[in-house]
């Protein structure tokens, strides 16, 4: 990323301020304003999450806030309420209280005499969501929003569920969550208050795992925070960014489908991440897309957003497979309308372990298929974080427990952008079924590179928020849509669909073994082709990744990152070992010392699916002088044909001494899941 350290604004910074609620609870913010902001007013931009703005993100806020700020932006962020230094406790996400306290601080700072009144939200991941929430609630000074790696819808596409099964990031997401809501206020900040503060969310924030695992249809509760709802309440223009790698690029389509407002999109191959430092790269110019985007809608500036093309996105070319990469070779393509008329659906039969292109009418076989619970342990995360080894490994490793469908060697290159889609025909011999269907690149040498899947728990198949049981050995035409992709297959290379019965750990197995029986005949692959087209190699280039010059941090301890995947053949046990030891560093400038370690351990044996569990530590440590306090959690999950199961314990100390602990022991019944 290339380091500014010269802006046409000069700015100061406010380390802390407190943004007085209606209510008259307190949000704390730090803030970026330009010099000249209190004689000539500028609009500004808000970044609205509970992640800690004195220390966790304050790197990533320096690099963007400051950078846009010197581009003559108030910038503002905010922590939640139960978050950092802001009054109260966390007790979810996406609450009425939180879209609210959005609303009344983006009117606060409409007020203020260095903002003109025109104000716009940027986020990625929560902040992202709550852009778009809180833009359907339409605060009048709120004039256009960036939105990052977000879903427009809370139940689908999110890290809880997919395609109606309960996703492993359900767990690993509760349990970050669960860290970060136990941790206190700084005292340099707030005070001797800091202690009470802390207590407050050690005893309030509860365990939100077993909340939304009560929750495993599409009802009441996840409906409340997606803007799906209601696409037309979004009034203001929305820019939409994503990354291949990540979980929630679905969203975007459909956000430019639906919504009827000015919209732009730009998917890259990147994971969690702003794209101005996007892994796998290339990263590229984001921080200057968002200048011009706030500059037409904010300033009145002709920056041309209005001539760009509506979507953008990284066609990737064909690589081998690995867990991790530093770049993915490709290039920029861009269509103007979405849905694209220049995308159409190429049609894929199935024969007897083949695909056959064009709509043909197939001997009808009949395919039995019982997967082994071990399928899946090398499908990476379903959201991917570019930190750990953690995308999907070499195919060949899934496809000896699943039912595998090959193309002919291809005889020219396929180039896609979309979401393809697959129609099954399938009996289970139980009531509760799921299935997981993968599309890969085969390389002539044979490896295969997934480049996308998609997953369904059959008793959804008509609706999620009323699933309805199988009846054993009754057929059911269903539908299976997988993620969205822009990928280029070269000639010679083979296009593979695996279909599968588990996928554990990146979705938890159905309550029982199943027997799945797959029809041929009627069953088809749908792939939406978009040929090269002229006026790919017109597009507007993007710069290159900028931002302000990075926050100063001291590394104390060294990163340590694993990935296992170990097979006992002894115990006949099959375990995922995940380290994210993030170790410790200084922070020289607020003179605070941060550690960071999180364990994920997955596992099952044999084919018991009694035996399937998931479980996590994390701990977190703040220190400065004689202030050090620490947070331990622990939290498991497992089940059989009837119930979750929950067990957590939350630790909190100062120094060594332990002065709270709380434990959980919950059970939950399986509601078609």
């Amino acid at each position: 990323m290339r380091e500014l350290t010269e802006f046409p604004h000069r700015i100061r910074e406010i380390e802390h301020t407190f943004i007085t609620m209606p209510d008259g609870g307190r949000l704390a913010a730090r803030m970026w304003i330009p010099e000249e902001a209190e004689r000539a007013p500028v609009p500004a931009i808000l970044e609205y999450i509970p992640y800690r703005k004195r220390d966790l993100t304050r790197a990533r806020d320096t690099v963007n806030h400051r950078y846009l700020a010197g581009h003559g932006y108030a910038c503002v962020r905010i922590d939640m309420r139960g978050s950092g230094e802001s009054d109260g406790v966390l007790v979810d996400e996406y609450t009425e209280q939180e879209q609210q306290d959005g609303v009344d601080a983006i009117a606060w700072i409409a007020r203020q005499p260095w903002c003109d009144g025109n104000v716009g939200m940027m986020g990625i991941s929560w902040g992202g969501f709550n852009a778009l929430q809180i833009a359907a609630r339409r605060p009048p000074a709120l004039k256009a929003i960036v939105s990052c790696c977000a879903s427009d819808d809370q139940y689908e596409d999110n890290m809880h569920y997919m395609g109606g099964c309960l996703l492993g990031d359900h767990l690993s997401e509760a349990t970050v969550m669960f860290a970060f809501n136990s941790l206190p206020p700084d005292p340099q900040l707030v005070g001797d208050e800091w202690r009470q503060m802390w207590f407050d969310r050690l005893e309030g924030s509860g365990l939100w795992l077993e909340k939304w695992l009560s929750h495993q249809r599409r009802d009441a509760f996840w409906k409340k925070g997606s803007v799906c709802e209601d696409y037309s309440a979004i009034q203001c223009p929305v820019m939409a960014v994503g990354g291949w790698a990540d979980g929630y690029t679905n969203a975007i389509f459909r956000l430019l489908e639906h919504l009827q407002v000015p919209r732009r999109a730009m998917i890259g191959p990147w994971g969690h991440r702003y794209a101005n430092v996007g892994l796998p790269g290339p990263a590229t110019g984001f921080l200057q897309e968002v200048v011009r985007w706030f500059g037409h809608w904010l300033k009145g500036e002709d920056t041309g957003v209005d001539k760009d093309p509506v979507l953008r996105v990284w066609e990737q070319d064909s690589v081998p497979p690995s867990t991790t990469y530093q770049e993915r070779p490709g290039r920029w393509v861009a269509e103007y309308d979405w849905p694209s008329p220049h995308i159409r659906e190429r049609c894929y039969s199935f024969g007897y372990r083949h695909l056959i292109e064009g709509d043909r009418a197939q001997i009808d076989l009949e395919e039995t298929l019982q997967s082994p619970l071990s399928v899946g342990m090398f499908a990476g995360k379903w959201c991917s974080y570019s930190a750990l080894p953690d995308l999907p490994h070499d195919q060949r490793e899934e496809d000896g427990g699943a039912l595998v469908f090959d193309s002919d060697p291809l005889d020219q290159d396929l180039y896609l952008l979309g979401r393809p889609r697959v129609e099954l025909e399938l009996a289970s011999d139980r009531p509760v079924a799921q299935v997981a269907v993968r599309l890969s690149d085969v390389l002539p040498d044979g490896r295969a590179t997934r480049v996308t899947y998609g997953v369904l728990n059959l008793t959804h198949r008509d609706s999620h928020e009323h699933p309805e049981a199988l009846q054993p050995g009754q057929s059911y035409r269903v539908e299976v849509g997988l993620n969205g992709l822009a990928q280029r297959i070269p000639k010679g290379h083979r296009l593979r669909l695996s279909i599968s019965s588990t996928y554990f750990p990146l979705i938890w197995p159905a309550p029982e073994p199943v027997c799945l029986t797959l029809r041929t005949g009627p069953c088809r692959l749908y792939l939406p082709e978009r040929p090269p087209r002229e006026d790919d190699r017109l597009l507007r280039p993007l710069g290159p990744p900028e931002g302000a010059t990075p926050l100063a941090v001291e590394r104390l301890t060294p990163e340590e990152h694993r990935w296992h995947v170990v097979r006992d053949l002894e115990t006949n046990e099959g375990i995922l070992d995940v380290g994210n030891n993030q170790g410790s560093y200084r922070i020289p400038e607020i003179d605070l010392t941060w550690r960071r370690n999180t364990e994920e351990r997955y596992g099952f044996r044999a084919n018991e699916f009694e035996s399937v569990f998931g479980t996590t530590y994390t701990e977190r440590e703040l220190r400065r002088n004689d202030w050090h306090v620490s947070i331990v959690t622990r939290t498991e999950l497992s089940s059989d044909p009837r119930n979750f199961y929950i067990h957590a314990r939350l630790d909190g100390y100062e120094g060594r001494r332990r002065v709270y602990s709380e434990n959980w022991d919950e059970t939950i019944p399986r509601d078609l899941v």
